[in-house]
């Protein structure tokens, strides 16, 4: 006997190759954020969902906005299908914009080439195949010709790699969206109920320059920049000691990725730059967190003559946490994704952070879910050679239509 999820099915299987194609040409378009000019893969996206017949609404940001977080340009879209009264409305998000390729590619970042079931491309991965992942999902959805309730809302954004501010919070903030459930790109193998919040601070130690064969009558900011730096290393190693609750997140950990400073070799360096990543888990007060480590590092400036730090929030992301109406999509996802691929797939946190939470932090319950690899490593995600395995995209559309028509049947 054939099942409407056998239909659904079916019709992936037979859209497969377009589906492919899609995700080629949305990888062809470059969304590196920096430089953030992202409004072009929007006008694309746009282009190319119309020749199947989906009216994307395009939402400009204004470009004061946008430049003040340093970007470029941003249009945010927005697919409405709207069904039969009387159901739910599920908004399925995917973000547009990624970190530069940087260097060590065997292939073109934008060339969207296959080779061996893989499709390579720097987004292919996280998270341009979602935008046909759920694109395609709601197409077979449709195909079925049969009665729905509620609508289904395709939310593409563009500034994810910035915290989301523009893009879901700004579509919410400004009530072009309320949906009751939302659904975010993910990967395949796994149901992800809750993530890490982030913290992001840049930190300037001012010291006073001199010439090095006099150093003692400058004050040096890299070496006082090193000591803040121990003092905020010493307070990462004890964060090991504090544990989340949540399977899949382990402990609040603390990373600076960048630091610049100094003038030359010869001179004592008046001024020292550098920006910390402080990961919280789902248990942690995030003003609480900022409030320690400002602590830390006024604490071990104090200790340091002649020097004065400035600490500027970049970002504060909050951690995501389970609503209890996901329910029903947590369930849905998890029995189709077990019979798709035949394993369990677990319901689990993971320690990244994504724009996912703005829609929780709303009231909507929502749960990051769709195409990709077991972890971000194997898909090298924000590394040479991303990629998506075909086959995971394929089982992933189908695993989220068939969500789809258990939520709106």
């Amino acid at each position: 006997m054939t099942t409407p999820h056998h239909h659904l099915d079916a019709w992936i299987d037979a859209h497969f190759d377009e589906q492919v194609k899609l995700l080629q040409e949305l990888v062809r378009v470059p969304t590196d954020s920096p430089p953030g000019d992202n409004a072009p893969h929007a006008e694309r996206t746009a282009e190319l969902f119309a020749a199947f017949g989906f009216v994307a609404e395009k939402h400009p940001v204004p470009a004061d906005e946008v430049k003040a977080c340093g970007l470029t340009s941003i249009t945010n879209l927005i697919v409405r299908r709207k069904y039969g009264d009387g159901g739910r409305t599920i908004a399925l998000n995917a973000h547009g914009d990624v970190v530069p390729p940087g260097e060590g590619w065997s292939r073109d970042p934008y060339g969207g080439e296959v080779d061996d079931g893989r499709l390579y491309g720097r987004a292919a991965a996280v998270s341009k195949c979602d935008f046909t992942t759920y694109a395609f999902a709601v197409r077979a959805l449709e195909s079925l010709g049969a009665p729905l309730k509620g609508s289904v809302e395709l939310h593409f954004t563009y500034d994810e790699e910035f915290g989301g501010e523009l893009g879901p919070k700004r579509l919410l903030d400004q009530g072009l969206t309320r949906p009751d459930l939302a659904l975010a790109a993910g990967f395949s193998y796994q149901i992800v109920t809750a993530h890490n919040g982030c913290l992001q601070l840049e930190v300037t130690v001012h010291g006073r320059m001199s010439h090095a064969a006099i150093p003692h009558t400058g004050v040096d900011a890299l070496q006082a920049a090193v000591a803040i730096l121990n003092a905020l290393y010493a307070q990462n190693a004890v964060y090991k000691s504090v544990h989340s609750k949540v399977p899949g997140i382990t402990h609040p950990y603390l990373n600076v990725g960048l630091i610049a400073g100094g003038t030359n070799t010869n001179v004592v360096p008046g001024k020292v730059v550098f920006k910390l990543d402080r990961r919280m888990i789902p248990e942690e007060d995030s003003a609480a967190v900022e409030a320690e480590v400002r602590r830390v590092i006024a604490e071990a400036a104090a200790a340091l003559p002649g020097i004065t730090v400035d600490v500027r929030r970049l970002l504060r992301c909050e951690a995501l946490k389970p609503l209890p109406g996901q329910a029903p999509l947590v369930e849905a996802l998890g029995k189709h994704a077990e019979a798709v691929f035949g394993e369990p797939v677990p319901t689990t946190g993971t320690p990244l952070y994504t724009d996912v939470r703005l829609y929780c932090e709303r009231g909507v319950p929502a749960v990051i879910y769709g195409a990709g690899p077991r972890t971000v490593l194997e898909s090298n995600a924000k590394r040479a050679d991303e990629h998506i395995v075909l086959e995971d995209l394929r089982r992933a559309t189908k695993v989220v239509a068939r969500t789809l028509h258990d939520l709106l049947a």
